[in-house]
């Protein structure tokens, strides 16, 4: 049975020109999530100094997941996978005033009922997040949580607008905004949580960062709006919520919202049993998910991101080559980049933890604890990124029910397994529920595609391309534990010396993978390579 009973083995014009686009929209999200993530991971540096893994950031952490979760199941990613191949398909046709007319009409929508739920949970949020909380909070993080939670839950109805318009930008082929106000969003938040802290004592100290969040997510939505206003289409006023496109739009949102909201589940899972690990285990937990998500924020949610739009094209063009080849790139990129970041990890697991986090209130047990959740997080990496993207292929050919029935599986697996693991393994049992329902969750999601693509997903190659990465990969973990452990040996631990023999030693074991990729010849590095060197050519040349 094939994905859509309307797609045809038909190729479509032009398709070399899309590919070169897609490849460059690619380098560039890539650069500005790069350069968000190190922002974001400075971010995260400054709040670990100053909050450590307290009580109160464990409460923070706690907190953030709800309205986080919220704005996935109501707004943000799941309204963005259900508009953008509408809105598309619609662009497409030509019909520019329906188009405009969709986006009006939503945006209203998210106005009054996002903002109900939101005014409706702010005032019932004393009920509600006790219910997350388990016996390793006091009932002072009880209440501490309850009121950080109503600080950041507005957050839910702009983040829901900014997916609106980054929606819309996507399909006029616009990254920028998504790329780079990300950076923005955390460099206001470095400045005011700095600012703000001083004005709260004690515990309270960490409504500061709750604050920061709420200014830079405004400030996130004000640089979407203005990068709204460079393109032709106007947003009016629009209640006309019986339009057929409007009604689509919510369909296929449901099942979105559903299978989203299960997928996000998991880290609200690994927040809430933390509270039954102990107080710092939640918090410890955070950090060590906010180093795991650097390399995939700048490499498989790139191409996700920007792969999406794409395939949505294909699917109203009705090109199931195209799509095929695209989604077998798309694993195989996603693989030559997240195995090796994985095998970092790994490897250098506390190294890494100290560089970036032991400073201030983070102490040296506070890095104990982080790091073995990231030791877990990093195996999951290359199973998480894939996820990404093959459940964004289902959303682009309009078949949202499907990965939404695999992450009911998959969550149930989740929980099975933190339920019998966070006891007798404490933080390491709740990330390893995390790695085997990803793992599942890849296995179901290839199984079902492979099938709607008639049996053929370019799986062959994929696999052969994987085990040279995966050989390449070996390499480099060898070569930066050995770099490491001379350059340690030599420099000592003080913080100069930590960049030095943290960064020296994943400098060199990529300079090697990279070498053996390319002597191997798995094709995607060889894109990524040609891709550079046209790159520097191009600025050389101006």
């Amino acid at each position: 049975m094939s994905l859509r009973t309307d797609l045809s083995d038909q190729p479509a014009p032009r398709a070399s020109q899309r590919s070169g686009r897609v490849a460059r929209n690619t380098a560039l999200f890539s650069i500005g999530t790069a350069i968000s993530r190190v922002a974001g991971l400075a971010r995260e540096i400054v709040a670990a100094s100053f909050f450590g893994t307290s009580g109160a950031a464990s409460a923070y952490a706690l907190a953030y997941q709800i309205p986080s979760l919220f704005s996935n199941l109501v707004a943000n990613a799941a309204l963005s996978a259900a508009f953008v191949p509408v809105f598309t398909d619609l662009l497409q046709q030509g019909r520019k005033r329906e188009a405009s007319a969709l986006a009006s009409a939503l945006l209203w929508l998210i106005l009054i009922v996002v903002g109900a739920l939101t005014a409706l949970f702010i005032l019932l949020a004393g009920v509600i997040m006790p219910l997350f909380t388990g016996s390793g909070f006091s009932s002072h993080l009880n209440a501490l949580t309850v009121g950080l939670a109503q600080v950041m839950f507005p957050v839910v109805l702009l983040l829901g607008l900014n997916s609106l318009f980054l929606g819309i930008l996507q399909s006029y082929e616009r990254f920028g905004a998504q790329s780079f106000s990300p950076a923005v969003w955390n460099v206001v938040i470095i400045i005011a949580l700095v600012a703000l802290r001083g004005s709260f004592a004690g515990d309270k100290q960490i409504y500061a960062l709750a604050i920061a969040v709420l200014i830079g997510t405004v400030v996130q939505l004000g640089l979407a709006g203005a990068a709204l206003g460079r393109i032709d289409i106007r947003l009016g006023f629009s209640l006309d919520w019986r339009n057929p496109r409007v009604r689509h739009v919510l369909l296929l949102m449901f099942p979105v919202t559903i299978g989203l909201g299960i997928m996000n589940l998991d880290q609200l899972i690994n927040a809430a049993f933390g509270t039954l690990v102990s107080k710092e285990a939640t918090a410890a937990i955070e950090r060590a998910f906010r180093i795991y998500m650097l390399p995939q924020g700048m490499f498989s949610v790139a191409v996700t991101t920007v792969l999406f739009p794409a395939l949505s094209r294909m699917a109203a063009r009705r090109d199931l080559p195209s799509m095929r080849r695209a989604v077998g790139t798309g694993m195989r990129q996603i693989n030559l980049l997240l195995i090796p970041s994985a095998t970092l990890m790994i490897v250098l697991t506390t190294p890494i933890v100290r560089l970036v986090f032991e400073r201030g209130h983070f102490t040296a047990h506070s890095t104990r604890l982080a790091a073995i959740a990231l030791f877990w997080f990093a195996f999951a990496l290359p199973f998480s990124g894939l996820n990404l993207l093959l459940t964004r292929t289902f959303f682009a050919v309009q078949r949202p029910w499907i990965p939404t029935k695999l992450a009911a599986v998959n969550i149930v697996a989740d929980l099975i397994a933190s339920a019998a693991l966070y006891r007798p393994l404490g933080i390491a049992g709740l990330v390893i529920g995390t790695l085997l329902a990803n793992v599942l969750m890849s296995a179901l999601q290839l199984r079902r595609l492979r099938a709607g693509f008639r049996g053929r997903l370019e799986g062959a190659q994929t696999t052969m391309i994987t085990a040279r990465i995966i050989l390449a990969s070996a390499l480099l973990g060898g070569v930066a534990w050995l770099a490491f452990q001379a350059l340690e040996a030599l420099l000592g631990r003080s913080l100069p010396a930590q960049l030095v023999s943290v960064g020296g030693a994943c400098g060199l074991a990529v300079l090697v993978y990279a070498r053996a990729v390319l002597l191997m010849r798995v094709p995607e590095a060889h894109q990524v390579r040609a891709l550079i060197s046209g790159r520097m050519g191009a600025l050389r040349g101006a």
